[in-house]
């Protein structure tokens, strides 16, 4: 096991490459209306993506079981570089749309690969370790990207995708340069490794359940809550950003430093449905926000909970599974994506409805999710809790 080394590597290589991904949110929307995109267009724009990431990432993660992490994750992080110089450089609606399929499509590797490749390194004890502290690093890579991105959309608006792709480009130099592969050449048992089909077949299912339910829940809190903050509590833009800030802060905080002590203590059933309960109650809780610290203070109560949960799922997966680790990863993957294809479009339904909505309904879902959960939860050996 090389966990010491490679893990510092590996948080460097994923914050960098949410950096690159964070700085063109802010700046897209605008940057498309000027192209000539109408509000449908950029809907559809956002969503091509995640179905691209949604159809690719078991494909990417049951190649990287295949013929190793490092090439694979070389290839994601190239296809984002990629995007990032076609979309700077679109002068055209087509253009935007082609960045974007391919950014999807080839970036998709990014996320499986790097759970895949933590659960090589690290010993089943450790797992919940690694994989939070790969949380970590892309919760901070989503604080201080778009904050770079609203910087330098001052200079011109295509200048965030030229920062984007540069940021790409240097990630993808330090993996070429410092990151080991971790996946084992074993020809011998090669051929009996089960197909990424047999991840979803599996007694884990339940696992991929829950990954959808707290995506879908959290992308439609996501595409309303400026909406609702704006209404409710008089909050503007600034506001905002300093409040999805301070959740970013505390989500990585607690999947840096919480997640390992926590799953080694408790185990990874426990501090799912411990996750699941948090969230929970900061979507009751965000029906009661009035200004900024209590958005500040529910919101952040939701990202804590929320953010111990998909490391957590990460790490009972690879231990649980009877694929690859690239392919069972893959497929969490696949899963989250869907949950962030249905999620803004259902939460902006729900919300037209009744504002409050969308969090009740995320309530219901999370609760829904314990349950299945508590139900259908894996069963795990002593020696791995």
């Amino acid at each position: 096991m090389q966990t010491k080394s490679a893990l510092p590597i590996l948080f460097i290589v994923m914050f960098l490459v949410m950096v690159g991904f964070g700085i063109i949110i802010p700046v897209l929307p605008f940057y498309a209306q000027e192209i000539g995109a109408n509000p449908t267009e950029l809907g559809l724009l956002m969503s091509v993506y995640s179905l691209m990431q949604f159809i690719f990432a078991p494909l990417w993660g049951h190649v990287s079981d295949r013929i190793g992490r490092k090439p694979v994750m070389m290839i994601g992080i190239a296809g984002l570089a990629l995007s990032f110089f076609i979309q700077a450089i679109s002068t055209a609606l087509w253009m935007l749309f082609v960045a974007r399929i391919l950014g999807g499509i080839l970036s998709a590797a990014n996320m499986p690969t790097a759970m895949a490749y933590v659960a090589d390194i690290t010993t089943e004890e450790n797992r919940g370790k690694g994989m939070g502290i790969v949380g970590a690093a892309t919760g901070l890579g989503f604080v201080f990207g778009p904050a770079i991105g609203g910087i330098f959309s001052k200079i011109s608006l295509s200048m965030p995708f030229y920062i984007a792709c540069g940021s790409s480009l240097i990630t993808l130099f330090l993996v070429l340069i410092l990151l080991k592969e971790s996946k084992q050449k074993n020809h011998e048992s090669e051929p009996e490794k089960p197909s990424f089909l047999s991840a979803f077949n599996s007694h884990v299912t339940v696992l991929f359940i829950v990954q959808l339910f707290v995506s879908l829940s959290l992308s439609g809190l996501e595409a309303t809550f400026a909406y609702f903050a704006a209404k409710k509590a008089g909050l503007g833009t600034v506001q905002l950003g300093y409040i999805f800030m301070i959740m970013g802060f505390g989500s990585a905080m607690v999947q840096g430093g919480l997640v390992g002590r926590w799953t080694r203590k408790y185990g990874e059933n426990v501090v799912i449905q411990g996750g699941m309960i948090v969230s929970a109650i900061g979507f009751g809780l965000i029906l009661l926000v009035n200004n900024f610290a209590t958005a500040a203070i529910y919101l952040t109560i939701f990202g804590l909970g929320n953010g111990v949960i998909r490391p957590s799922v990460s790490a009972l997966l690879t231990k649980t599974s009877a694929s690859g680790h690239g392919s069972s990863t893959g497929l969490l993957s696949s899963f989250d994506s869907l949950g962030r294809i249905i999620g803004p479009t259902l939460g902006g339904w729900l919300y037209s409805i009744a504002m409050g909505l969308p969090y009740i309904s995320g309530v219901i879902i999370t609760i829904l999710a314990f349950g299945l959960f508590l139900v259908f939860r894996p069963k795990v050996s002593a020696s791995n809790v």
